[in-house]
């Protein structure tokens, strides 16, 4: 977390690798056997393998429970058949992670395994998905009986719930979204209301202080997750707080941005204002609320697991 805040201080790029260095490394220390720890993290570091994330099928988007993707028992392994879709990074990857169905008469979160796979392997076909900006950051993958070693079973067979579970608490709540590209992104919009902000309106002042509050409250608290978790504690329902906190934030930094920019905001590229870093960051933000789990469900998670209100009564 503290080399992140530095990397994004210092104005670094985007880091393709981060699905495996924050959503899977964080798996695999948990639920990972020794020798898949020293197969793959090292390889992962050094980014020799970027990896994709592949939860959403599509007839199973938020609700991942409802995946209809199989693994069918094989000698020495897994075959897997069936989509997955919006797999984030899959198109310059080389190698994926998500559940599959290995119990298909088991209840909707039992019977699922949690597979690593190779995306370059026979049987596996990528196709990318443009987004809004015009970047295939996601991407359809079609699997035709690839196969997959039992080696790369990350914890028990059908036991693969609590596994992507774990995965999703890191997605939502601790490092995928690090508070030092929020508190960068905070600093460089009070940069831009010292150049271009009219100090007689008050109202995109105030969403300029909002917004380096809310980051920096973002940090403080993701500081005191990760000090509750080097005492011994864990990752639960509080981190869907987390991930509507960045969500949000991210939108509301970039909106406001773009206001203090006026008809500017809509150059893009390099001649664009900052290089056109604000119309793209407002382009990739308006995702935010929907990955690692929509925003709707998430207020049901703190509603129900939370602040213990029953199913249906959320008002």
């Amino acid at each position: 977390m503290i080399f992140e805040e530095e990397y994004y201080a210092a104005g670094a790029p985007a880091r393709v690798s981060q699905n495996g260095i924050f959503l899977l490394a964080p798996t695999l220390f948990a639920h990972g056997t020794e020798e898949q720890r020293a197969r793959l993290l090292p390889r992962m570091a050094r980014a020799d393998d970027v990896w994709a994330q592949a939860w959403s099928e599509p007839e199973a988007g938020s609700d991942l429970a409802a995946i209809r993707s199989v693994a069918v028992r094989a000698d020495g392994g897994w075959l897997l058949r069936g989509q997955k879709t919006w797999s984030s990074r899959a198109t310059y990857a080389d190698k994926g992670f998500g559940l599959f169905r290995t119990d298909p008469t088991a209840e909707r979160h039992r019977g699922l395994t949690y597979l690593l796979f190779d995306l370059r392997a026979a049987g596996v076909t990528v196709r990318p998905i443009p987004q809004l900006d015009g970047e295939p950051g996601f991407a359809e993958i079609f699997f035709d009986e690839a196969f997959v070693p039992d080696a790369d079973v990350v914890g028990e067979v059908d036991q693969g719930w609590r596994v992507a579970m774990s995965t999703a608490s890191n997605e939502r709540g601790l490092t995928l979204r690090s508070p030092g590209r929020f508190c960068a992104a905070a600093d460089r919009l009070v940069d831009l209301w010292r150049r271009v902000g009219d100090a007689s309106e008050a109202a995109p002042a105030d969403r300029v202080v909002d917004a380096w509050i809310t980051a920096h409250a973002y940090r403080l608290r993701t500081f005191g997750t990760a000090t509750r978790l080097l005492e011994g504690g864990t990752l639960g329902p509080e981190s869907s707080v987390d991930k509507l906190v960045w969500s949000e934030l991210d939108v509301a930094l970039h909106e406001t941005a773009l206001e203090l920019l006026g008809a500017e905001a809509e150059l893009s590229g390099p001649d664009g204002p900052d290089g056109g870093r604000w119309l793209s960051g407002y382009l990739f933000s308006l995702a935010g609320p929907i990955y690692a789990g929509t925003n709707e469900i998430q207020r049901d998670v703190i509603a129900e697991r939370l602040l213990g209100l029953p199913r249906g009564d959320r008002r």
